[in-house]
């Protein structure tokens, strides 16, 4: 076997060396799907939930998050069913169901996320490497900046070259993510206090919110944990079986879900939440060394390094790929369907890290760093989540592709659930984020621009140019915020 075959084998067994073809099996799909969801954020939840809810609050949140995201990966089960066809990511979803701008924004919506989820990857490393080496500060010091900028491109050349398979890292940063996260898990069961757990039941002393309040404060942390619920569908095309991509989409979804809720109550019951809630990021290796001392820092901190680094190479490749894919389907210029001599889509490449050096700059500027870049990313994520449920909602509603078929009506009441939960997460997230993500999205717009003038077609049709009105008048109040203080970074 030829060098690229033996890597191809080690990343996946069913991969054929003679076609060159790789065919995921439906665990390796679930493998994706955990991979892509279990990242930074999981290591900052005690804190986050300390910050936000007490007990009670915390479990409600959960059990309206698992319902919602479990029928957005009920959505994606039925889609890449009913479309079989429809390869090219979660964009391809909103502009067969509603047009060429609105796939485009989703497209967009989705790219920018990504991008902005990579800048608190390094906001979270240098916030962790803060706790030994204090010139790191919360990871949005000139140090911190400068030392992930080095980052960023290191992996960029590196990137060029052929790493196109980042997968290949995958054995590493999984162990890198679990063992910490099952180490501390197992910790705090021994370490588990009934009493300190019964006094963070309600929200604790000192606190006061309402608990709709906690429950609120909480939801938009839920979403961030859950991005990635939709890997499998992105790597649909490599499926054994088409009906695989559903069920590793669920089983992932579940296994996350059980993983995240031991995460946020256990630690409830080791400390009083006004101590949860003043742990610095990552607040896990905090949380564990309460219980065994540094070496638990130590020890959550450099897993998290890892996996935080391998998660930062696969999406960034990610990233890079859904704008090539989008000029692909016409919706971004031609010039970002270009891959290099090694097969890289180095166009898309290099304007993804160009604005993920922008929006690390702009940390230098934000009171909170990570908090911003979480809640940002969740609320340019939830676009295309409430897309994709709105097009299986449509398939439903127009019965297309249904044919009398008896689980039409399971399948209505699903994506209406899916829909509401999207709106829901949207407004729970506040006005102010959805004015920033439009901040992005109406300059971003250019590129939809280009696509139709070379294509020679008219750029909106008259719904599209109300769709861009308002998300243009949404940016010019954001803006405003922004310059008035009203909205705070």
């Amino acid at each position: 076997m030829t060098s690229e075959q033996d890597f191809g084998a080690a990343i996946d067994p069913s991969y054929s060396g003679e076609t060159g073809k790789q065919t995921l099996s439906v665990w390796a799909l679930t493998a994706l799907v955990v991979g892509s969801m279990v990242g930074a954020g999981i290591f900052t939840l005690p804190a986050a939930f300390g910050r936000a809810t007490g007990v009670v609050g915390g479990l409600i949140a959960w059990a309206i998050a698992g319902v919602g995201m479990l029928m957005l990966a009920f959505v994606f089960q039925t889609l890449a069913q009913r479309q079989p066809d429809l390869d090219s990511g979660v964009f391809i979803y909103a502009k067969a169901g509603f047009g060429n701008y609105i796939g485009f924004l989703a497209a967009l919506a989705f790219w920018a996320s990504t991008c902005v989820g990579n800048v608190s990857y390094f906001v979270l490393i240098k916030s962790t490497l803060g706790t030994f080496f204090p010139v790191f500060g919360d990871g949005n010091t000139v140090q911190a900046v400068a030392a992930s900028s080095v980052i960023i491109w290191l992996f960029h050349v590196m990137i060029l070259r052929g790493v196109q398979q980042a997968t290949g890292l995958n054995t590493i940063v999984t162990v890198a993510k679990i063992v910490p996260i099952l180490v501390f898990l197992f910790i705090l069961l021994f370490a588990f206090n009934p009493e300190v757990f019964t006094a963070n039941l309600l929200g604790g002393e000192g606190y006061a919110e309402p608990l709709w309040q906690q429950v609120r404060n909480t939801m938009l942390v839920t979403v961030f944990v859950f991005i990635g619920i939709e890997g499998a569908s992105i790597y649909s095309r490599y499926a054994e079986k088409r009906s695989d991509v559903g069920v590793a989409t669920v089983l992932g979804f579940v296994g996350v879900l059980c993983l995240l809720v031991l995460v946020t109550m256990l630690p409830f019951g080791l400390l009083p939440r006004a101590e949860l809630a003043e742990l610095r990021n990552p607040s896990m290796a905090g949380a564990l060394e309460v219980v065994v001392g540094r070496w638990g820092n130590v020890f959550v901190s450099i897993g998290l390094i890892i996996s935080v680094l391998g998660a930062f190479l696969a999406w960034t490749l990610f990233a890079a790929e859904v704008p090539f894919m989008a000029a692909k389907n016409n919706l971004m210029p031609s010039f970002l369907n270009h891959e290099n001599a090694e097969k890289v889509p180095s166009r898309s490449l290099w304007m993804t890290n160009i604005v993920v050096q922008g929006f690390l700059i702009v940390t230098l500027f934000a009171q909170n760093a990570f908090t911003l870049a979480l809640e940002l990313t969740s609320a340019m994520s939830l676009i295309p989540y409430l897309l994709v449920a709105a097009f299986a909602l449509k398939l439903a509603l127009t019965r297309e592709t249904y044919n009398n078929d008896p689980s039409r009506n399971r399948e209505l009441v699903i994506s209406i659930v899916a829909v509401l939960y999207s709106i829901l997460m949207l407004v729970a997230g506040g006005l102010e984020k959805l004015l920033l993500a439009a901040l992005i999205l109406v300059p971003g717009t250019v590129l939809f621009f280009l696509s139709r003038r070379e294509q020679g077609l008219r750029v909106f049709g008259f719904w599209e140019l109300v769709l861009f009105t308002v998300t243009a008048i949404a940016a010019l109040s954001g803006l405003y915020g922004l310059w008035t203080g009203l909205i705070a970074i």
